[in-house]
């Protein structure tokens, strides 16, 4: 691996081999998100918790400041829209110099396998990738679902990030299921927990992260069930301490139980 890719590798993920990343590019087809309508303010308290950001060009120069910040991880896919036809059928939104001209870290496109938009997809996560390769930047590939969250099972995971790694993704970004290790085992670079099922407490986040990290992810990749939480960073501090101190979902609960009941006297 060529120094600066390395480098830039060794900027995600930490020296424990894990990786906390905060993703704040939900607008770039949902418009204004619950809690992420003014973005520097759902950013900057968590920011000291997170080893990096997954953020658009757009929202990075107007709202997190260049002397203070985590690693970049830049969205450069899109194009579409919640209110339009078909949510897979991206385009490239964003160059590589555009990335380079950000210092940006990584950079991270999503693509849709089994849609109808399936090889236009591949074939921009490959453009990118010859493009990454070239400057040493990352490329992290999103397995997205478009509105077909039934998908999300191992079978259609495991073969999403085995095709997203023989393209040449350095990372994979795809979401927990049930029998998680065949989509960890299946797939040759790290796997990033994107997101999982729809859950009404906190600890069945610990849960489902805790079980995907034991099944073969080095990390999350959590937004909404972050910045969407009442206690945002309480909940941020718990899933970091499953991340990089192996905490189990009981010791995740009591960080969270903690640092809410300070947050709590705070206010």
């Amino acid at each position: 691996m060529e120094w600066g890719m390395a480098n830039r590798m060794a900027q995600l993920i930490q020296s424990d081999g894990h990786a906390l990343f905060l993703p704040v590019d939900h607008g770039y087809f949902q418009g204004p998100t619950r809690r992420l309508e003014e973005p520097r303010k759902t950013i900057e308290p968590l920011l000291p918790y997170a080893d990096a950001l997954f953020i658009t060009r757009g929202v990075l120069r107007s709202s997190v400041d260049p002397d203070n910040t985590k690693p970049i991880i830049l969205r450069v896919s899109g194009g579409t829209s919640m209110v339009g036809k078909d949510l897979a059928n991206e385009g490239i939104t964003t160059s590589m110099e555009e990335a380079i001209r950000v210092n940006a870290s990584a950079v991270g496109i999503s693509i849709f396998v089994g849609s109808d938009y399936e090889k236009e997809s591949l074939l921009n996560l490959s453009k990118l990738v010859d493009e990454g390769e070239r400057y040493g930047i990352p490329v992290m590939a999103v397995t997205a679902v478009g509105k077909e969250l039934e998908k999300r099972d191992a079978r259609y995971l495991a073969l999403s990030s085995r095709i997203a790694a023989e393209l040449g993704a350095r990372v994979v970004k795809t979401y927990w299921c049930e029998d998680f290790e065949r989509v960890a085992r299946g797939c040759p670079v790290p796997v990033i927990i994107a997101g999982g099922p729809q859950v009404d407490t906190e600890l069945e986040v610990f849960e489902f992260v805790y079980d995907g990290m034991q099944k073969g992810a080095i990390g999350v990749n959590l937004g909404r069930n972050i910045w969407q939480n009442d206690f945002p960073v309480a909940m941020i501090k718990a899933i970091r301490a499953v991340v990089h101190q192996k905490a189990t979902p009981k010791e995740a609960q009591e960080v969270f139980s903690t640092e809410k009941e300070k947050a709590g006297k705070k206010s």
